[in-house]
C-alpha cells in the first residue's frame, strides 16, 4: 500500500494558503474555504491510499477547485492565488485521471 504524498502534500498546500490568507488579510472565508477543500482533499488522498482506484473524492475536491479558482483568476488576472491554486489543482485532475488509465 502505497501512501499518496502528491495527495497530503496537495492537501496540506490548501490548509497553509488559508492560514496565511487569514493571517495576511484577515480573510475568514478564505480560512474556512481552504481548511474545507484541505481536509476533503486529504481525505481524498487516505482514500487513494487505501485503494488507489478510488479517486472520486480527490477528483471532485480538484475539479470543483479549478472551476472556483480558475473564474476567480480569470476575473481578477492575478496569478496568486488564484492562478496557482487554479494550475495545481488542474495538475491533480491530470494526475488522477492518468492513475485510473
Amino acid at each position: 500500500m502505497a501512501v499518496d504524498w502528491i495527495g497530503f502534500a496537495y492537501a496540506s498546500l490548501l490548509v497553509v494558503g488559508g492560514l496565511v490568507a487569514y493571517n495576511r488579510k484577515g480573510s475568514k472565508i478564505s480560512l474556512a474555504a481552504g481548511l474545507t477543500f484541505g481536509s476533503v482533499a486529504a481525505y481524498g488522498a487516505y482514500c487513494v491510499t487505501c485503494d488507489p482506484r478510488n479517486v472520486k473524492i480527490s477528483l471532485f475536491s480538484s475539479f470543483l477547485l479549478t472551476i472556483i479558482m480558475g473564474m476567480r483568476f480569470k476575473r481578477s488576472k492575478k496569478l496568486m492565488p488564484a492562478g496557482l491554486v487554479a494550475c495545481l489543482s488542474l495538475l491533480m485532475i491530470l494526475r488522477l485521471v492518468f492513475m485510473l488509465l
